[in-house]
């Protein structure tokens, strides 16, 4: 008769300069462990194609799964770098992250969530409201994300677009949806699904989400849908009573997709310390658009020689915030610490060469 081999005991992950310690299973993912134990580890995607997890090993071995190169690269892991939602301690093993807080354990949970409103904001933007069960008291830090969980253990991530604070009067969560044609989530959002439709979600996730102990003054950048969690964080500013000096800048390819533009402009009636700042990389003649123009993270750049004493709060196409994280840190003197962001990361993002 054959014995079961003992399983292999846990290994400490331990994370400077904070201090804080969890153990992590054999085979299980830092990330993973570090979300189960309550630890703060700043994350995006989970699935290694963002890199928003990216922390220096300062010892102990690591062993990766399955990541895109620009999440890190060769010479990145060479150099110490590793990707905790798909490395594996092998050992005990220390990492460096100046982002973990105490401040984002609340638990991650789930629950069906009725559809209690389906509107569109603009021709490939949806407003979805779920209503939550009646006895559910959902805690989330603005800014932060829930998962669908769909059939055959697929899952699909959106940002809350309202922060905790309007759950009873806007009657649930809000989300923005963006139409992405043969999206298995977001052509039922677009077709078949109805009001009083029954989903099911998990969360909260996600380490983007407002540092109210600082009080530097705040750069907010959104691309398309990345709008939603800002907005929560606008909100959350708004009912904390700050007053930190804070700049939006938002970016669409068309005025059409700053489909809040009329939300945003109602704040600054009411937000002496908001201003904002809409940016359209391919307006058409027919627009008849007379704002900035280019790139939204390049008109940061036009407007701020030095970001050394700001934070950056960054949402979107990976593209925009992988290129704000570069140049505000590299040319403007942000530091990397004070880079907050939420890379949209689609599938297809996700399956990229």
């Amino acid at each position: 008769m054959t014995s079961t081999p003992p399983a292999a005991p846990p290994n400490q992950i331990s994370v400077l300069p904070s201090g804080r310690v969890f153990l992590a299973e054999a085979g299980e993912p830092m990330l993973a462990a570090a979300i189960r134990a309550g630890v703060g580890l700043p994350y995006g995607c989970k699935d290694g194609a963002c890199g928003s997890c990216k922390c220096k090993k300062i010892s102990g071995t690591v062993v990766h799964g399955e990541h895109q190169e620009k999440a890190l690269s060769a010479a990145e892991e060479a150099a110490g770098f590793v990707l905790t939602c798909c490395g594996v301690a092998q050992d005990n093993v220390v990492l460096e992250s100046r982002q973990v807080t105490d401040e984002g354990a609340f638990p991650i949970r789930k629950f069906p969530v009725r559809v209690a409103l389906r509107e569109p904001l603009a021709h490939d933007v949806m407003r979805l409201r779920l209503q939550l069960p009646p006895a559910e008291v959902f805690r989330y830090h603005a800014g932060q994300y829930v998962e669908f969980l769909l059939q055959g253990g697929v899952r699909r991530s959106y940002s809350m677009a309202n922060a905790p604070h309007t759950l009873p009067e806007a009657g649930g969560i809000e989300l923005h949806v963006r139409h992405m044609p043969g999206g298995r989530f977001t052509d039922q959002v677009f077709g078949s699904m109805k009001e009083r439709d029954i989903l099911r979600i998990e969360g909260p996730y996600g380490s983007f989400y407002l540092r109210e102990d600082s009080a530097k003054p705040i750069v907010l950048l959104a691309s398309g849908t990345g709008f939603a969690p800002v907005k929560a964080l606008i909100e959350q500013l708004q009912h904390s009573g700050a007053t930190r000096p804070t700049v939006l800048y938002w970016g669409g390819r068309r005025p059409r997709d700053l489909y809040m533009d009329a939300w945003v402009q109602a704040r600054l009636a009411e937000l002496p310390w908001l201003r904002y700042v809409p940016v359209v990389s391919d307006a058409l003649t027919e627009d008849a658009w007379s704002g900035r123009t280019g790139f939204v993270h390049q008109a940061v750049l036009d407007d701020f020689a030095d970001l050394s004493g700001h934070q950056v709060y960054a949402c979107g196409a990976p593209i925009v915030v992988d290129s704000a994280r570069a140049a505000y840190t590299g040319q403007r003197g942000l530091p990397a610490e004070e880079f907050f962001a939420d890379a949209f990361t689609s599938e297809a993002d996700k399956h990229a060469a």
